[in-house]
């Protein structure tokens, strides 16, 4: 379940993705069980790239957080 934690640490670690990847994330919000995301990204990148490291790096970080 997110609530307004989790939901400011995506949007923190969904901009590291994407000035890894030179996209500009333009919304970032979500409901309890699940995450919205817009991104602005250039055609010399791979959609697959910004649509899966923010799911990889994100689940990582979540769980690393808030397990502190």
């Amino acid at each position: 379940m997110f609530d307004n934690v989790h939901l400011r640490l995506m949007e923190e670690i969904t901009q590291g993705v994407c000035t890894d990847f030179e996209c500009d994330p333009l919304e970032v919000n979500g409901e309890a069980d699940h995450i919205h995301l817009l991104v602005n990204f250039p055609p010399k990148t791979a959609v697959t790239k910004p649509v899966n490291s923010p799911k990889g790096v994100s689940s990582r970080r979540v769980r690393q957080e808030l397990d502190d």
